[in-house]
């Protein structure tokens, strides 16, 4: 995983500091590089008499970590490009991890302070140190295609991986795989000769391939092994089959061709979550309309899918409580009428219709009686029959009254 900075201290610039780093080497995090360790005591100060831990964390290629210690006292900070003791001649790697911290991997990974394995560190690297060093970096790549073109020829049952120089080109650490044991004495005379260094060869597995080379997995992330894991745990099938995955070799297989490190991730939850469900092994429920047998269960919804045999295409959806009384009655030589609970039906009841009032002041209006009284005045004067009523018979006798 890289900063935003985008440095590499793969490769490197004069002075030792990394090329196209924006904190110029001192980003304190060393989140550039893989296996990356957070420096969480580095704000603490130590008690007053006190010195620092003089053992450091040294970075070769890719996750390769060596501790040595600092017996000049020199101020060295993470990221400093630096000069240390190797079995014949001197290494150049970066300075990882510093201060308590170390201590506290020293412990995790059981090594001793007096140990042989904790050699010391020269100096920081000077230029010269650091134009070789890039040099050794730059064949590396070229001569792991000649190696194996070498173990082709010899007919070797192995595959070169990868390959390491040392900071002073004087050796060169070839890392190889293979399912069998391979007699490569041959192999490393032809090298050493053609080569011009001296060849130490190192066995390595699957998973360790894939973390050295590193890659995306399917989850669109970088690989866990390149990354942050650093111990390669078994992984079996029990894992997907508890997590109820389907064990289809394309889906649960990684990158390095073994089973997937994530799926024992969850696996602690999954088995404690497993513990209430009943075993399914040969789990078969009997009801007076036949037996039924285990189909699928969901653990985070807490329900299980049973089938009644002659009819295995219908699943019935079940609780585990349910499976568990069905379970318990078997025993007792009980046989419930089918696996769903019988559900009572009720006959509906009927809602209590509420009166409905009616507000009558509120619909009486003042001014009522006024609209009437113009309407009825326009029905007369509108009226066309209006005449018509006036030769009625009664309206004439009046007029010859008069």
């Amino acid at each position: 995983m890289s900063c935003s900075s985008g440095c590499s201290t793969d490769k490197t610039s004069d002075g030792g500091k990394p090329a196209g780093c924006g904190s110029s080497g001192s980003c304190a995090t060393d989140s550039c590089n893989k296996l990356t360790v957070f420096d969480w005591l580095s704000d603490m100060q130590l008690p007053q008499g006190d010195k620092p831990f003089d053992v450091l964390e040294i970075r070769f290629k890719n996750s390769r970590k060596e501790f040595y210690k600092n017996q000049t006292n020199q101020n060295f900070q993470v990221g400093d490009v630096v000069a240390v003791e190797a079995t014949s001649g001197h290494d150049i790697g970066v300075v990882s991890l510093a201060g308590e911290l170390v201590r506290i991997q020293m412990k995790k990974k059981e090594i001793n302070y007096d140990s042989a394995e904790v050699r010391k560190v020269y100096r920081k690297a000077r230029p010269a140190d650091i134009d070789k060093w890039r040099e050794a970096q730059a064949l590396e790549v070229e001569t792991m295609y000649k190696a194996r073109t070498l173990a082709i020829t010899h007919g070797l049952a192995m595959k070169i991986s990868d390959v390491e120089y040392q900071g002073d080109k004087s050796k060169a650490i070839f890392y190889y795989t293979a399912d069998a044991r391979v007699d490569f004495r041959e192999l490393i005379k032809s090298m050493a000769s053609q080569f011009g260094v001296r060849v130490e060869m190192k066995q390595i597995g699957a998973r360790q391939e894939a973390s050295r080379l590193g890659g995306i997995g399917s989850c669109g992330r970088e690989l866990c092994c390149s990354t942050w894991l650093t111990d390669f745990r078994t992984v079996n099938t029990s894992a997907a089959r508890y997590q109820q995955l389907s064990l289809n070799p394309l889906k649960l297989a990684g990158q390095c061709g073994k089973l997937k490190c994530c799926l024992n991730y969850e696996l602690d939850s999954y088995l404690d979550a497993v513990k209430d469900f009943p075993q399914t092994d040969n789990l078969k429920l009997t009801t007076k309309q036949g037996r039924a047998f285990h189909q699928k269960t969901d653990i985070f919804k807490r329900q299980m899918w049973f089938s009644y045999e002659g009819n295995a295409q219908t699943f019935v959806q079940l609780t585990v409580d349910r499976v568990k009384q069905i379970v318990e009655w078997n025993k007792q030589g009980i046989h419930p009428e089918e696996l769903v609970e019988e559900v009572k039906i009720k006959a509906p009841v009927q809602p209590m219709k509420h009166p409905d009032f009616e507000n009558a002041v509120g619909k009486d209006n003042i001014s009522r009686f006024d609209k009437k009284k113009q309407q009825g005045g326009n029905q007369q004067r509108n009226n066309p029959n209006r005449r018509r009523n006036n030769n009625s018979p009664q309206n004439q006798k009046r007029r010859d009254a008069k």
